[in-house]
């Protein structure tokens, strides 16, 4: 099992890995009149069970010490264990000779016979979070990746067999789908309404051994840890204890409702140490929605490039910074992407964000967790200051193709295509370091662009292709992208070279 471990304050932030597959885990109260639930349109059955009968002491803010057995009682049986298993992919192997005289003193160079092996498959554990009694389950995007079969065990040991609805790895969360009704659920709370100091709970499912509850505080909101790539991160920091196999567990305020998904384990062991991090409902709520009314994350930009202020400066550099700008904190805009949002807006280099409608952000966390909540199309007002002097702009969110449409959801079957590492001998024969053989063809965007069976693609995008998955990845880069094209460099099997543009985009 692989373990993914990243520096942070000295120590080791652990991207946890479930037992036995490689994959990060899993480890962040609100007034009760300012409870935000999923729409009630796109999750009719979603428990809206925020039961009047409070407990006296319950109050997350104001009485701690505090009773949380009721906030153990509400979220228990909503929590669900999960096992993903990724089938493992046939290898090629070349077989050696069996004879040990043959093996010293047989033909030189001699090529023997390959065969193929199956490897073994991968299996993960994880957690998840029952939000509708219909059957809907909210997880991290990394317990469920790449799996081809998904488990999913109640807190009554019931097993169903799971369909991922669809997974947005750049907040790390996945939506999931069992069959059946009238299944426990856990009320959607407000993560914008968490207090630095409130009791709240980590409920998980990590070992299959029913679900179990660790208590702690929230330590701090807004966490920027740089584990997910190029991903939104605004996370809920909290002492909980979150051990391994807890990925997609909840993180439960004093009244019993949902306030987060935990993602992250903080540890120098790979056990708990201190710290867990847990992804807030506001991202959440806007993203399982996405993923069942489109299939994909309908994601709203505002199209610059910024810092923190202060960030990574010397005492002496963040006074003259500030003496320069005029403001102390906020978001210092470094670039403006042409053509986007805040461009057309009017933003210019060295304005500093300190807004963004009724919400003050003194950090790009705060910023990013703000635009999460947002879709394409949206108008937000920007409070910024320019030359020491507070000014307002009113932006349209854009989505990453730089449109306000509704982005769909686009599936490498479009391609109409199969394709495989080119064998060990044809790799040898045409002097080949890599490639992908195109080994059948139908109907799809690769036919019509002039692909056909027998193909050996090279490179696409600019990206050398050893493995499926390099293709993979570069078919959902360029999804996002306004040309939505693939430029593939190729050779055919008689080493003529040949090169073709795949258009991807699905109007």
């Amino acid at each position: 099992m692989n373990k993914i471990v990243k520096n942070v304050l000295g120590a080791t932030l652990v991207v946890a890995l479930s037992a036995g597959v490689a994959r990060y885990t899993a480890q962040t109260t609100r007034d009760e009149q300012n409870s935000s639930h999923i729409d009630s349109t796109l999750f009719p059955q979603q428990a809206s069970n925020n039961s009047p009968n409070q407990l006296a002491s319950i109050n997350g803010a104001s009485k701690q010490p505090i009773d949380l057995t009721y906030a153990a009682e509400k979220s228990l049986h909503a929590v669900v264990h999960i096992k993903s298993t990724i089938s493992g992919e046939a290898q090629q192997y070349r077989q050696q000779p069996q004879d040990i005289f043959e093996y010293f003193f047989g033909t030189p160079n001699r090529q023997y016979p390959q065969r193929r092996v199956q490897a073994q498959p991968e299996i993960g554990f994880g957690s998840g979070v029952i939000i509708s009694s219909d059957g809907y389950i909210v997880t991290n995007n990394h317990v469920v990746d790449k799996a081809n079969e998904v488990e999913v065990t109640l807190n009554d040991n019931r097993t169903f067999q799971a369909t991922v609805i669809g997974t947005d790895a750049s907040t790390d969360l996945a939506l999931l789908k069992i069959s059946g009704d009238e299944f426990p659920t856990i009320p959607i709370g407000n993560s914008d309404a968490l207090k630095v100091g409130e009791w709240v709970l980590a409920v998980g499912n990590p070992f299959n051994l029913t679900s179990t509850v660790t208590a702690g505080i929230v330590s701090a909101k807004a966490r920027t840890l740089g584990v997910y790539s190029k991903g939104v991160e605004s996370f809920i920091q909290t002492d909980a204890a979150i051990n391994k196999g807890n990925s997609g567990g909840a993180l439960v305020n004093a009244r019993g409702e949902l306030v987060g998904i935990n993602a992250i384990l903080y540890s120098q062991t790979g056990s708990y140490a201190g710290y867990g991090f847990a992804i807030p409902t506001t991202i959440v709520t806007k993203v399982i929605s996405d993923l069942k009314k489109y299939g994909t994350v309908q994601r709203a930009l505002l199209g610059i490039m910024g810092s923190d202020m202060g960030n990574n400066l010397m005492a002496d550099q963040q006074k003259e910074q500030e003496d320069k700008l005029g403001v102390n904190e906020g978001i210092h805009v470094q670039k403006v992407i042409e053509d986007g949002a805040a461009a057309e807006a009017g933003v210019e280099v060295d304005d500093v964000i300190t807004g963004l409608d009724n919400h003050k952000v003194t950090k790009m966390a705060e910023l990013q967790e703000q635009l999460a909540q947002h879709s394409p199309g949206d108008k937000v007002r920007l409070q910024i200051v320019r030359n020491k002097k507070k000014m307002y702009l009113d932006a349209t969110l854009r989505n990453e193709q730089g449109t306000t449409k509704v982005m769909k959801k686009v599936d490498e079957q479009v391609l109409g295509a199969a394709f495989v590492p080119v064998p060990e001998k044809m790799r040898g024969r045409l002097n080949l370091g890599y490639g992908l053989e195109v080994t059948g063809v139908q109907a799809g965007r690769m036919k019509d662009a002039g692909i056909r069976k027998g193909i050996i693609m090279l490179k696409a995008n600019g990206v050398q292709l050893h493995t499926t998955e390099d293709f993979n990845k570069v078919f959902r880069a360029a999804s996002r992208t306004p040309e939505q094209v693939i430029f593939i460099n190729a050779m055919y099997p008689s080493g003529r070279r040949v090169n073709f543009a795949v258009d991807i985009s699905q109007e």
